[in-house]
């Protein structure tokens, strides 16, 4: 069974869901090839050659793949499909945008963020805001597959390197193309990747409680800011700050809750973390049931409270 990865990437150097997304490549046995379509993305194609498991990477180096968008990529996947019979994607923005076509395009199923490998065949992943657990038997000759990456441990380099061959850029579909792009700049670790993650609720009341009490905790711990969708529907954070079912995942070593209920949407976006700790003034709050430690206090004054011991540490 050979396996086909589509990389994540920024050109010059892979993303961490790429490493993750790896792991669950290889429990499903046999080679494992890694598609890196980019521009002047070898940097990322030799970092990619360097993992463990790794039998191959495809170079795909072309301006058509310079913003990874979707029909172009699903194109060149398909193009390639022949010789595999997987094709594997962390279930980032970036997969979830790719896969479907993919699967479209080969009329088979696609079996989403998938959690544990059971069988090359046979997969787990969850159900109902993750309060089950799904497992799904495909019958299909190809498998696409997304990954939800904060299941999986990262890949690390291996002792081989492997190597590095060039493919042509398939037919441009001409179904979309670029137009510009708006990014945020932060100096902050991506939320989805950072080892400490501090969220806010719907009690931090407005954003500039957030800049007051939160931003000032996560200065000091080298965190990601994180939010509840209560938070960010009412304006008090950003879109990409959402944790949660409709938000993002994240599996950190430590996660820390600031007013916030535990409502089982966003318990799906981060039970995995490694340790967590809620603060809500709430004794009854639904959080205190998966949290390893809980305070039951105010967070207008915890926060500050902390913020200053922090600071002790720090000095």
């Amino acid at each position: 069974m050979a396996t086909l990865l589509v990389a994540e990437h920024v050109n010059t150097a892979l993303k961490d869901s790429t490493n993750k997304a790896l792991t669950a490549a290889r429990e499903l046995g046999g080679e494992v090839h890694v598609l890196v379509a980019g521009k002047d993305c070898r940097p990322a194609a030799d970092e990619a050659a360097k993992l463990d498991g790794v039998a191959k990477v495809l170079l795909a180096d072309d301006p058509l793949y310079e913003h990874m968008m979707a029909e172009p990529v699903a194109a060149l996947v398909v193009s390639l499909a022949g010789g595999y019979d997987a094709f594997v994607a962390p279930a980032t923005t970036t997969g979830k945008n790719i896969m479907p076509r993919v699967a479209a395009l080969l009329d088979v199923m696609q079996i989403s963020e998938i959690t544990k490998v059971v069988a090359p065949d046979t997969y787990d992943r969850l159900i109902y805001a993750g309060s089950a657990v799904q497992t799904v038997r495909t019958r299909d000759a190809k498998k696409v597959i997304t990954v939800r990456t904060s299941t999986f441990q990262a890949t690390g380099e291996g002792g081989a390197t492997a190597p590095v061959e060039p493919v042509p850029a398939a037919a441009d579909p001409g179904l979309s193309r670029f137009v510009g792009e708006e990014l945020s700049k932060s100096e902050r670790a991506e939320l989805t990747s950072a080892r400490i993650v501090i969220s806010g609720g719907r009690a931090l009341q407005s954003r500039e409680n957030f800049t007051k009490y939160i931003e000032p905790i996560a200065d000091k711990l080298g965190a990601a800011i994180g939010a509840s969708r209560a938070a960010v529907d009412a304006g008090y954070a950003p879109n990409d700050w959402q944790v949660g079912q409709t938000g993002k995942v994240v599996a950190p070593e430590l996660y820390i809750a600031c007013g916030i209920s535990g409502a089982i949407q966003h318990l799906a976006g981060m039970k995995d973390s490694k340790v967590i700790v809620a603060i809500n003034k709430d004794e009854e709050a639904p959080i205190f049931q998966v949290a390893d430690y809980g305070l039951v206090a105010d967070i207008y004054k915890a926060l500050p409270e902390l913020s200053d011991e922090l600071g002790k540490l720090s000095k």
